[in-house]
């Protein structure tokens, strides 16, 4: 019987979909190793009933889905977002297997969210929609389960609240259940930077191997959170110039360079951490995705899924451009960006960064035994180095883009663990 592709309205679902089984075919995988792996092992849709501040109760959905547990447990963040939704979590831990895969640390992938405006949620809300959260999903993570972390709308006090949650459920300290905790709860120390530090760590090997110097190269950076932000500091600390940066307020540019620090300070003194206000010498503020076109050596796109597509991709003017976000451009932008000569660094390669350091932190709270920032980050650099080499080097060998060198080295990790356990359960 022929293998049955599925396909999916959701465009960044069938985004992944065609991405795996393009590269999937290209190997000669087995069919039914295809099919397994082309859907998930688990989906879980539920209501979080939720008392807000002024009495009424509101009903908001979330999920949690593990696309595979062949490696070892699940690992991804949980997004609150008003557009989060099932198809959604499902292409994103799909995205997370690849990733941690291409990592070779023990984790499959996983992905969980909220449909909620975190903006529009006061702090004791946002705590009662986690507890719920938490508590909801609580027979489904677990340290050896399915470990959830930050993600787009979260961040320490909200896995805090979780461990704390699921701890008290179990009767007992339950701090592996997640990752991305407050340093001093159990987080580890250098965990906050750790994806935007591997993405400016991608930037810069691929600087080296193409030889471009990195002092005054020119990076456009879409999206200010924490990805973002880490990422064009590193790149300012190894000499290049942040000429844009983004985030809902607006895009922020200046063609000599912005002050990133003076950003950086204002953004954590912005009531909503916002880049709303910012100012420095040289500054234009423009539409909010004029910072996807500026004339840059580096594009990174740092925010949601999707920004780059078939109706927008032609206006791209960077020379390079390194993938924060996950699922940042669609099939049909990487075939425009790749008639333009544009070389990828696709984003479970660059943004690698923040699994690894949960992978840290998940280790040291199973250990019990926690390191120093250097010794967090030293190990973190050599990781993507080494990842990013291994994938540059692929990529030359098979005479093939890097996304697709990516994805190959990444599912064959996967599908040759898969076959080895068996189909059973």
């Amino acid at each position: 019987m022929a293998l049955v592709k599925r396909t999916s309205s959701n465009v960044l679902l069938d985004t992944a979909l065609k991405n795996f089984y393009s590269a999937a075919e290209e190997m000669g995988l087995d069919e039914g190793l295809i099919d397994i792996l082309s859907h998930s092992e688990r989906q879980v849709a539920v209501s979080l009933p939720v008392e807000m501040d002024d009495g009424t109760v509101k009903v908001f959905d979330a999920y949690r889905v593990l696309h595979s547990s062949a490696v070892g447990p699940g690992k991804g963040g949980i997004r609150y977002h008003q557009d989060v939704c099932q198809e959604e979590c499902e292409a994103l831990a799909m995205m997370m297997t690849w990733k941690c895969s291409l990592a070779g640390i023990p984790y499959g992938g996983g992905k969980g969210g909220i449909a909620v405006d975190a903006l529009k949620l006061s702090p004791k809300e946002k705590e009662r929609i986690t507890r719920t959260y938490a508590a909801r999903m609580a027979p489904v993570i677990g340290s050896w389960i399915d470990i959830p972390a930050p993600d787009v709308g979260s961040g320490a006090p909200e896995m805090i609240w979780i461990m704390d949650t699921i701890s008290k459920i179990k009767n007992e300290l339950e701090p592996g259940v997640i990752t991305g905790k407050p340093v001093g709860k159990w987080g580890s120390k250098g965990r906050t930077a750790a994806t935007g530090y591997g993405v400016a760590t991608c930037a810069l090997e691929l600087l080296k191997n193409l030889g471009v110097p990195a002092e005054g190269a020119t990076v456009a950076i879409q999206g200010f959170g924490n990805v973002g932000t880490y990422t064009a500091l590193t790149m300012v600390d190894a000499g290049a110039k942040v000429v844009g940066i983004s985030d809902i307020t607006g895009t922020y540019y200046a063609p000599n360079g912005l002050d990133i620090k003076k950003a950086f300070d204002h953004v954590q003194n912005h009531p909503k951490k916002l880049l709303e206000g910012f100012t420095c010498d040289g500054c234009q503020k423009l539409d909010l995705p004029e910072v996807l076109f500026l004339e840059c050596d580096i594009l990174v796109p740092a925010a949601l899924e999707g920004v780059l597509n078939g109706n927008n991709a032609d206006k791209v003017k960077a020379k390079y451009i390194v993938e924060a976000a996950n699922g940042p451009l669609t099939p049909e932008a990487d075939a425009i960006l790749d008639a333009k000569g544009i070389l990828i660094v696709p984003d479970f390669l660059a943004n690698s960064g923040g699994v690894i350091g949960s992978y840290f932190e998940w280790a040291q709270n199973l250990g019990g035994f926690f390191w120093s920032i250097e010794e967090y980050n030293e190990r973190l650099i050599r990781i993507m180095k080494d990842n990013f080499q291994t994938v540059w080097a692929y990529s030359k060998e098979k005479n093939v883009k890097m996304r697709r060198a990516a994805f190959m080295a990444a599912i064959q990790r996967v599908a040759d663990t898969v076959k080895a356990r068996g189909v059973y359960l």
